[in-house]
């Protein structure tokens, strides 16, 4: 069962993240939906299922990124399992522990990937840290959102169905 929602939640953030490419800036993404994804199922099922995440969500946005396929996969298997192990170290309940996790991990991940493509074409490319600035800061946005979300969602579902009942006992005659 945790399998599926790993799939699902890795499958959502690249559904989005592909849904907003369109809005990408120079050609790059200025945020990254899938390694939010990546941290959401680190923090919440673990670092086994963080690093299943990474590699199906890294796999999947290299291939349809058109880069080097590997590179990203790698990366965020590296920073999900990491981000599942720090999740079971500190206590990150509360949501600026989550966003400052996210922002971590995504700080890592660009600095990994950047040394993986040096490893790749034998050429160190610059850092752009304003970019990485942009990116982490939707990023942590992005996952605080999601954390909230996910959070609220049960006592949502659990009102609605409570006012479907007092409804319904309420027209009885």
């Amino acid at each position: 069962m945790k399998v599926v929602r790993v799939i699902i939640v890795v499958a959502v953030g690249l559904v989005i993240q592909m849904a907003l490419a369109r809005y990408a800036v120079g050609g790059r993404w200025a945020f990254d939906l899938v390694l939010v994804a990546v941290v959401y199922a680190a923090l919440v099922w673990g670092p086994v299922a963080g690093m299943w995440a990474g590699t199906v969500g890294g796999l999947a946005q290299d291939a349809l990124s058109g880069d080097v396929v590997g590179i990203g996969g790698l990366a965020k298997t590296v920073t999900g399992f990491a981000a599942g192990v720090a999740g079971t170290q500190f206590i990150v309940a509360r949501a600026p522990g989550r966003v400052a996790m996210v922002a971590v991990v995504t700080v890592v991940h660009r600095l990994l990937v950047v040394a993986l493509l040096a490893l790749v074409d034998q050429r160190w490319s610059d850092v752009s840290w304003l970019a990485m600035l942009v990116e982490t800061s939707l990023n942590c946005l992005a996952g605080l959102v999601a954390f909230q979300a996910t959070e609220m969602w049960p006592g949502a579902v659990r009102q609605t169905r409570e006012r479907r009942r007092s409804s319904l006992s309420k027209r009885r005659w």
